[in-house]
């Protein structure tokens, strides 16, 4: 690369930067030094309970945490009421639900916001 070369603000790492959408809001989602979203599933009691968890939370993680209950699904729909989730010492939310799909449902989620 030549000194004039710019680099894509989009890339960074080849991963998405944080764009307009995200720059807006008051918590933000650092990515790992792959990269990657640090969005990890975890299957519990014998395969009985499913959790997501998001770490690297930098901001107030309880309104991301309001904001993936309230638009991660359509409100009316079944799968709105099922996710639960707290937040672990301000920087990690787990998200407690059934079903083993939703780990790419909420990184997806996060890509649409600009992380």
């Amino acid at each position: 690369m030549s000194p004039n070369t710019t680099i894509p603000q989009a890339l960074v790492n080849g991963a998405r930067r944080a764009g307009a959408t995200s720059s807006c809001l008051p918590y933000r989602v650092i990515r790992n030094s792959r990269g990657s979203l640090p969005v990890y599933s975890d299957i519990r009691n014998a395969g009985t309970r499913y959790q997501v968890q998001i770490r690297n939370v930098v901001g107030d993680a309880n309104i991301l945490l309001r904001d993936l209950r309230t638009t991660l699904y359509p409100p009316q729909s079944p799968e709105a009421a099922v996710p639960r989730g707290h937040v672990v010492r301000s920087r990690h939310i787990v998200l407690q639900g059934r079903g083993s799909g939703w780990k790419n449902q909420v990184s997806e989620w996060l890509i649409a916001r600009g992380f």
